[in-house]
């Protein structure tokens, strides 16, 4: 017997077209990691580690402002330059990979936020750079999941500078900070760019 309201054919393609549209779209990558934007961000931390050094000497506090004004600056280099890759390479910003990607870093920076408030008010700052280390790390390599492969091997490297520096002199807190965000955003801000396109 004859369905009394038939779905049109038209219809039918256009819902299975969307389903295929939406499952391509949970499994691509997010490519818009700006390796450019990795190395500016790279060697703006290597002058907040000359500047964090000199200020730790005089007075902690410009020490943790240093550091705080730095990670803001990184996160604001970092999404002007991936907004300026995905327009060039012509994806969107926000699509479903790239949402994945920053839910999944998302945890590791407000964890951040909490330990920092913490070690700061009880004085344990010399912990401070190897939670930092370790905390970009696991979220780097968590979101690099969603990310292209060199992504999550960057995260690795913040990882194990993350625990050499918890078992260092405190002292070494700003070669350890220069190493991490610095050296390591450069170097893989470079084969980012020159891999991924830019």
């Amino acid at each position: 017997m004859a369905a009394r309201n038939p779905v049109p054919l038209h219809s039918q393609a256009i819902d299975h077209l969307q389903y295929i549209r939406r499952t391509m779209e949970g499994a691509a990558s997010f490519t818009a990691v700006p390796g450019t934007g990795g190395v500016i961000m790279g060697s703006s931390a290597l002058a907040a580690g000359a500047l964090a050094h000199r200020s730790m000497a005089t007075n902690p506090n410009d020490w943790l402002v240093v550091w705080m004004a730095e990670g803001l600056l990184a996160l604001a280099l970092g999404v002007f330059f991936a907004y300026r890759k995905a327009r060039r390479i012509q994806v969107e910003l926000f699509s479903r990979p790239a949402r994945k990607f920053m839910l999944a870093f998302a945890p590791a920076l407000l964890a951040g936020g909490a330990l920092t408030a913490a070690l700061w008010k009880t004085g344990q700052t010399g912990l401070l750079a190897g939670c930092w280390l370790l905390l970009y790390g696991a979220g780097i390599s968590a979101a690099g999941a969603f990310s292209v492969p060199v992504v999550p091997v960057m995260g690795t490297c913040f990882l194990a500078l993350g625990s050499a520096a918890l078992f260092s002199p405190a002292g070494w807190s700003d070669a350890w900070l220069a190493g991490g965000f610095g050296g390591l955003h450069i170097i893989f801000g470079i084969l980012i760019a020159r891999r991924h396109g830019g």
